[in-house]
């Protein structure tokens, strides 16, 4: 049976990703909007970090199919900042504004590195981004489900591949 919170959080997303502005609920405060960025750059980052397993490994699960996954929830962040009439900044780690990411020695470091920036992941919508989010259905149901995705499906395919 398909797991209901998975599909849920996904359809969500997607939603959301395909009504840009239809389900807004309100502005932005300005903690809201330093919380989107900092979600937006926490994405950027693990989309880089990625990347670069990927140029020195090819393309290997899970990062070849979770790489799809954070330029979505980049994406569903964009949206969100968009919507509220705010700039969406490039990618720090790929441009060069803040460092590149290194590609671990080992696809077993590499998996172990995922699991740990998976959880890490979660930690930040929990502790920091999801209480600022209060008040904004779209930013709350956004960062429910990024954090969802962290915890539920990028996680556990991580530790599968750290064993």
């Amino acid at each position: 049976m398909p797991n209901l919170n998975r599909l849920t959080a996904a359809a969500a997303l997607g939603a959301l990703l395909t009504v840009p502005g239809a389900v807004l609920a309100a502005p932005l405060s300005p903690d809201q909007s330093k919380a989107a960025l900092a979600a937006l750059d926490d994405e950027y980052h693990a989309l880089a970090t990625y990347q670069v397993v990927l140029e020195k490994f090819g393309a290997v699960r899970p990062f070849s199919n979770i790489i799809k996954a954070e330029q979505r929830h980049i994406d569903a962040v964009a949206a969100v900042l968009k919507d509220s009439g705010q700039t969406v900044p490039g990618n720090p780690y790929l441009s060069g504004e803040k460092p590149r990411p290194e590609a671990p020695a080992t696809l077993k470091e590499a998996c172990a590195i995922g699991v740990q920036a998976e959880i890490a992941n979660a930690a930040l919508y929990d502790d920091q981004l999801l209480p600022v989010a209060k008040g904004n259905a779209q930013l709350v149901t956004i960062f429910t489900s990024l954090r969802d995705a962290s915890e539920k499906n990028h996680l556990p395919a991580f530790q599968r591949c750290a064993k």
